[in-house]
């Protein structure tokens, strides 16, 4: 049972990191649109919108890849602390962070939904202080992930992960401030707002090309587990 169900979530786990990669790219693009002075502002608003529906899936994906993967981790004997209600657990709090990413963006232009952005970005920061914390402990062979030689990929995804989570918030910042800039532009021309969606999408597509460098990496080491 334990390595069909491992299949499953294998194959969960793949398409989930092919929304993510493929995700950003289609935002990435989009992206140039959306901040283009010389289209109209509507015209800017409907890439936004095709932006914001592209990157839900990436979304999506980045949240489900942990939570499969300590699934994984657990059949593979990484975790056994995840033994009955820890696995349970572990997926109502993974499910209830979904939840959180999916409400903001169907409230994406409210009020509410930034706010409910904020927050989940907010619990990203003990998310991400954690995954290194029980990475680093894995290394020196402390703490509830068990791993040793032969096995060392695997806290190393997680701390790539953390990697990941943190460029995401810098990315999620700057698509969370185009509600907030396009709001002010429809009140006309605004030289100032432009200069800081130039700024602020210049430094995003950098942080981009390293996102997809450490994805894929975070792919290698899934798919060769070379130490």
């Amino acid at each position: 049972m334990d390595f069909q169900q491992l299949d499953v979530l294998r194959w969960v786990h793949i398409l989930a990191m092919v929304y993510w990669l493929g995700g950003e790219w289609g935002v990435f693009q989009t992206s140039y649109h959306v901040t283009n002075s010389s289209l109209s502002l509507e015209e800017r608003k409907r890439h936004m919108e095709t932006a914001y529906r592209i990157d839900i899936l990436a979304r999506t994906g980045i949240v489900l890849l942990f939570p499969l993967g300590l699934h994984m981790g657990h059949i593979y004997g990484f975790l056994p602390i995840l033994d009955g209600a820890g696995l349970t657990l572990m997926w109502v709090f993974f499910l209830t962070w979904l939840g959180m990413t999916w409400a903001a963006f169907i409230e994406r232009e409210t009020d509410i939904g930034i706010r409910i952005t904020r927050t989940e970005e907010l619990l990203r920061y003990p998310l991400i202080a954690g995954i290194v914390l029980l990475s680093v402990m894995a290394y020196m062979g402390q703490g509830p992930v068990e791993v040793g030689p032969g096995t060392f990929w695997y806290p190393t995804k997680m701390i790539l992960y953390a990697f990941a989570l943190c460029i995401g918030l810098f990315l999620r910042y700057v698509m969370r401030q185009w509600t907030v800039y396009f709001r002010a532009l429809a009140a006309g021309p605004d030289a100032a707002i432009q200069a800081k969606l130039d700024k602020e999408i210049a430094q995003a597509r950098v942080a981009a090309y390293i996102y997809w460098i450490t994805i894929s990496g975070i792919c290698f080491l899934g798919a060769t587990k070379p130490f």
